[in-house]
């Protein structure tokens, strides 16, 4: 059977012109977004690209801050120039290619975490991997100049840089590019006299800089402070190797590196774990006034007291009536949002900080603890890198003009000392030394200093205490402390010499004797009112300029070669009544020391009367509001107020500061766990009461302020220069 199918609608008909028109166009559609979508992808490769760069080089930076202040400590110590092996870690070419290794900067996957993922056969297609071995393609120093660094030193490198440093040192400018060196030798010259806020002229070491824009809070961010940059510049590019390989063009970026040396200048400054708030004996703080930040390793802020600023390195824990800077802080300071919140309602700057919270930046308390004390703990260096040695710059006592060493004791079991050795700087810049005897006996020759006044027989009248001595080539006897006529006769001071005419001598009294307390402690009594004087009679120069050049004085024991074992032994730490003492006196006026004065000591140091009381004209040039008084430091292990009787009242003014290096956690009977830096001892050991300590500190402001011996920090940062200045 056939059935037909009848089409409804008319016969229609394709043109060709039409199908090819529209599939020329859909192809196009198609191979336009094929080709958008292409671009879209590489434009993403690009971006993720830049972002991976970005922080491998982050990483890479935050390596850098942490590696190169400890190559360059170790380019100051001993024999760190004695061999290629030694010196080469110290090269910033093996400084930048550990950086690479330690932020894992040569490959996209660490090869433990490869091991770990125990994948069969794994490929990492990762164009960007680079073993990196050509340093110089990814540092460079800046512009056309060969190297990878371009240091600081005796040239401005112009707009966007900090001030440059000065050397007339040959070795310090010649190995500034190759090693990250620190030296007293760099000063600040000239050249940085636009950068630096007061005159180079009067103050080349430290002068007053601009705190940095960064969270850690030593300084308000653009606040004057005192300090010393040494800085180096260079560029880096973490794909400048792969290139080629990964067609992304990427702007080399430029950065400094800079190490501020900063004297401690703060009101109150501790590396180690620090109370604040409460003494030792649980009272509160009262009569303090405190103006100014506060540093410490780690902070406990106690009760209701209220400070400024409060910076720590590894944490603080705050009461919640605590104030610091104006605000409480009821849980933790730190939490996310915080510092925001502050900034909105309160102004720019935090109150509390860690040193943790900037990225790339370290700060660094060059503490030496009980070394610093003590100049026989730290011997000289030689063959280093740098043209100055870790002990002579970390060493209080290392850095005294004036030394005053116990070379001699009465015997093994009799600890009394026999003999002091002083040195001082004298007038031509060198080192001079006397041995000063402290017994009766006869010595042959006369110590430098006494002038004859009179011969055997006669009389010589004395209007103040002087020390005398009588005798002849060949032996003499000493009196120390002696006034009005005094008949120069052997029935007098015995016969030093049988058969000889003798005559009589003298000189200015001692600085120094041996004194006792009360509880039969032997001390070393110390006074620095008469130093001056002492040193005129023997130097045979310019007497006003010797305080100038003789501002300071170590006081230590020299156990490394009086070989009477027990008698002489090296000063615990803590002190111990077993041990020798210092006794301060006649210190109230120190204004002939136009340049401060201070006292470093490994002995626990009794203040006998008032310290630094006497105002002093300021240097020229001195604006900071106030009585100028010359500025003074005293280092000891442990100071007692008093040595007769115990004081009514002790009234504290200037900076306080720790060198102890407790941290609470891990404490010993060497290493206490906390610093209370208000707690004060009276002569015969007990504290004294809360209510009988009145505190007024304030930080420095000046570097006419500095005394000549002073604690230092490194604060180690790393800023990329603004793109503007390229």
């Amino acid at each position: 059977m056939k059935t037909p199918i009848r089409k409804s609608g008319k016969s229609g008909y394709i043109s060709l012109v039409m199908v090819l028109a529209t599939a020329a166009i859909l192809s196009a559609l198609t191979f336009y977004a094929y080709k958008r979508a292409g671009q879209a992808q590489n434009v993403e490769k690009q971006v993720q690209l830049r972002l991976d760069y970005s922080e491998k080089e982050d990483a890479i930076l935050r390596s850098i801050v942490a590696i190169v202040p400890n190559r360059a400590i170790r380019a100051m110590k001993q024999d760190s120039d004695s061999s290629g092996s030694i010196r080469n870690p110290l090269r910033w070419t093996n400084i930048f290619s550990e950086a690479l290794d330690s932020s894992n900067a040569r490959t996209s996957i660490p090869a433990n975490l490869k091991i770990s993922l125990n994948i069969p056969n794994l490929i990492v297609a990762n164009p960007g991997d680079s073993s990196l071995s050509l340093i110089s393609n990814t540092f460079s120093a800046i512009g056309t100049e060969g190297g990878l660094v371009s240091t600081s030193l005796n040239r401005s490198l112009g707009a966007g840089y900090p001030p440059p440093l000065t050397s007339t040192d040959s070795t310090t400018t010649t190995r500034d590019a190759t090693y990250p060196l620190i030296s007293t030798k760099k000063i600040y010259g000239s050249l940085a006299q636009p950068g630096v806020g007061l005159p180079v002229s009067s103050y080349p070491d430290f002068n007053l800089l601009k705190y940095p824009q960064i969270n850690f809070g030593y300084a308000k961010p653009g606040e004057d402070f005192v300090a010393k940059r040494n800085w180096w510049a260079f560029t880096m590019d973490a794909g400048g190797t792969d290139q080629a390989a990964i067609g992304l063009a990427r702007r080399k970026r430029q950065f400094v590196l800079s190490i501020y040396e900063i004297p401690s200048q703060l009101a109150i400054s501790a590396s180690a774990f620090m109370s604040l708030g409460k003494y030792a004996s649980g009272d509160a703080w009262q009569n303090v006034t405190i103006d100014g930040g506060i540093f410490a390793g780690q902070a406990q802020v106690e009760g209701t007291t209220t400070l400024d600023n409060l910076s720590a390195r590894r944490g603080m824990s705050l009461s919640g009536s605590a104030t610091i800077g104006g605000q409480t802080f009821s849980s933790n300071p730190f939490a996310a949002g915080v510092r925001e919140a502050y900034q909105v309602t309160q102004g720019k700057f935090f109150p509390v900080s860690l040193a943790s919270e900037s990225g790339r930046a370290a700060f660094i308390p060059i503490n030496r603890g009980a070394d610093y004390f003590d100049r026989f703990s730290a011997p000289d260096e030689t063959n280093t890198v740098s043209t100055t040695t870790w002990n002579d710059y970390s060493v209080g006592a290392r850095q005294c003009a004036m030394r005053l060493d116990i070379t001699g004791v009465q015997s093994s079991t009799n600890r009394t000392p026999t003999r002091f050795r002083f040195s001082y700087i004298g007038t031509a810049g060198d080192r001079r030394s006397i041995i000063v005897p402290l017994d009766t006996s006869v010595i042959p020759t006369l110590p430098p200093g006494y002038v004859k006044v009179c011969n055997e027989h006669d009389t010589y009248n004395f209007i103040q205490a002087v020390d005398v001595a009588y005798g002849v080539s060949g032996g003499f006897t000493f009196r120390s402390g002696l006034s009005g006529p005094v008949r120069f006769e052997n029935d007098v001071f015995g016969d030093p010499k049988q058969g000889d005419f003798k005559a009589g001598y003298y000189r200015p009294r001692a600085p120094f004797e041996i004194a006792s307390t009360p509880g039969g402690q032997i001390c070393v009594a110390l006074y620095p009112q008469r130093l001056p004087g002492f040193l005129a009679t023997f130097t045979g120069g310019d007497a006003a300029a010797l305080p100038a050049k003789n501002n300071s004085i170590a006081v230590n024991v020299d156990y490394s070669t009086t070989g009477l074992n027990d008698a002489t032994r090296k000063p615990s730490i803590p002190c111990t009544a077993n041990d020798y003492g210092v006794i301060l006196k006649e210190c109230a006026n120190l204004t002939p020391f136009t340049r401060g004065f201070s006292l470093v000591t490994n002995l626990r140091l009794y203040i006998g009367d008032d310290f630094n009381t006497s105002p002093a004209t300021p240097p020229t040039g001195y604006t900071p509001a106030g009585t100028f008084y010359p500025p003074c430091s005293l280092f000891t292990p442990e100071k007692r107020y008093g040595v007769d009787v115990d004081p009514f009242a002790v009234t504290l003014s200037g900076q306080i500061g720790s060198l102890a290096k407790g941290d609470k956690v891990n404490a010993s009977d060497a290493d206490p766990a906390v610093v209370r830096p208000l707690d004060s001892t009276a002569a015969s050991g007990n504290a004294l009461d809360a209510a009988r300590i009145t505190v007024n500190l304030r930080p420095i402001k000046h570097p006419a302020e500095l005394p000549p011996i002073f604690m230092l920090n490194w604060l180690v940062l790393l800023e990329e220069r603004r793109a503007e200045f390229y």
